[in-house]
């Protein structure tokens, strides 16, 4: 569990327990949930640059994990929250079963799958189809959140327990809490049939 922590630059953010929501007008409709396995029924090949394969060693994939270490522990221990794996307060960012709430919002995606493709790209149900996602902008129109960057801030902002205001140092020399470029870089998971 520690390598976790070691290898994952990530560690900090990940440890989001956030306590309130970014307030988004924009929520997902639990209902439009597909499961990580929709998702990876295309997206475990090669060929597309599995992506499947690269979440499955991301930090996201590994959230629910975090939140069972020593110090995710102890930062909610000082919050009133007796056990981060089963606390909504915490489960909203480290499972996209929650659907950035303090309640379970679907049985589609398991707890313990933490934070899957559909947190950050959108409820799949109206563009996971072939026939959609053969058409980047179709799958845009039909629900698909591209760039998926847009939904980082509901989890990643200052109302974490975990944040901190000088974490990431942008290029212009400027310490920032989080900075999506910088953060992208190391989840991205490109196709490579569309980014040439």
């Amino acid at each position: 569990m520690n390598s976790i922590f070691r290898n994952s630059s990530l560690y900090v953010t990940l440890l989001v327990l956030s306590i309130s929501g970014t307030g988004l007008a924009n929520e997902p409709d639990a209902k439009l949930y597909s499961g990580i396995k929709s998702c990876r029924m295309c997206h475990k090949k090669d060929a597309s640059g599995n992506q499947y394969a690269k979440w499955q060693k991301s930090p996201h994939s590994k959230t629910i994990k975090v939140l069972g270490t020593p110090e995710a522990k102890a930062v909610a221990k000082k919050l009133g929250i007796d056990d981060p794996e089963t606390s909504g307060k915490c489960l909203k960012c480290h499972s996209t079963a929650y659907n950035y709430t303090e309640t379970k919002q679907t049985e589609k995606i398991a707890v313990k799958d933490g934070v899957t493709c559909e947190s950050c790209h959108g409820p799949g149900k109206n563009y996971k189809s072939k026939k959609v996602m053969k058409d980047h902008k179709k799958a845009i129109e039909k629900g698909m959140i591209y760039p998926a960057t847009k939904s980082c801030v509901k989890c990643h902002n200052d109302k974490s327990p975990s944040w901190k205001n000088d974490r990431y140092t942008t290029k212009d020399g400027k310490k920032v809490g989080f900075d999506v470029k910088q953060a992208y870089e190391k989840i991205k998971h490109p196709n490579p049939k569309l980014h040439k």
